[in-house]
């Protein structure tokens, strides 16, 4: 099996077992978006159809607007149109965090580059959501309340022991996010002994939302760090 056939595997049997919190949802864009297993599937088939080792990076657990609307985690459909040249019939979604990881991934070297070497993947591989007044839907992280994080631990680490299974280096983890998506990983990384060291960096969402002026020191960040730890 090279690669791809193992992520598409992956993604396709994904399903939470634990009992959730009341008024969180579990969002499982595999099982819920149209088309998104076929985008997915060509998106991986194109890059990763190999046996090719891959360094990981882990953001938090998917977002609706990324890759709740693709199947590829930080890709919104303008990205998975123009940059990675897979055309989404009759949705349009911008995240601001893919704005930036596609950034990092320009200045890398491009898409064929950069998904040849690195493998994004997601602390919790399931996204949740719950409702605002007026049953606006919006996002929910894993580590946003403890009754959730418990819940979720027994899935994430038997999700992330499954996956590197695969050929995933172990010397190094990218993290996505220098806060709690850190401390959670960093803490079970100790108990688990998974990689060699973690390596924190700002979560897209937070450079976009918070740095846009200095936005081209943070993708030199992350490329400074792919750079140390070849």
């Amino acid at each position: 099996m090279t690669i791809a056939d193992q992520i598409i595997s992956f993604n396709s049997h994904l399903h939470f077992p634990g009992k959730l919190p009341t008024g969180i949802r579990v969002m499982n864009p595999f099982k819920e978006g149209p088309g998104i297993m076929d985008i997915m599937t060509q998106f991986y088939k194109k890059f990763y159809d190999d046996k090719k080792p891959r360094q990981l990076i882990m953001g938090i657990n998917p977002g609706r607007l990324g890759s709740g609307a693709t199947g590829v985690p930080f890709t919104d459909t303008k990205r998975m149109s123009e940059k990675c040249g897979i055309e989404i019939q009759g949705l349009k979604t911008h995240e601001p965090s893919s704005v930036f990881v596609y950034d990092v991934i320009d200045a890398y070297g491009g898409v064929k580059k950069f998904y040849q070497q690195f493998y994004i993947s997601a602390v919790c591989p399931l996204g949740f959501t719950t409702l605002k007044p007026g049953d606006k839907e919006v996002n929910y992280n894993y580590y946003d309340s403890a009754p959730l994080t418990k819940a979720a631990y027994d899935f994430i680490v038997s999700s992330l022991r499954e996956q590197l299974t695969w050929n995933i280096s172990r010397d190094v983890c990218y993290c996505m996010g220098t806060g709690k998506n850190a401390a959670f990983l960093q803490a079970l990384n100790e108990k688990e002994q998974f990689f060699k060291e973690v390596i924190p960096l700002e979560h897209p969402r937070y450079v976009m939302q918070y740095k846009t002026k200095t936005k081209e020191a943070y993708i030199d960040k992350y490329l400074s760090a792919f750079e140390t730890h070849k």
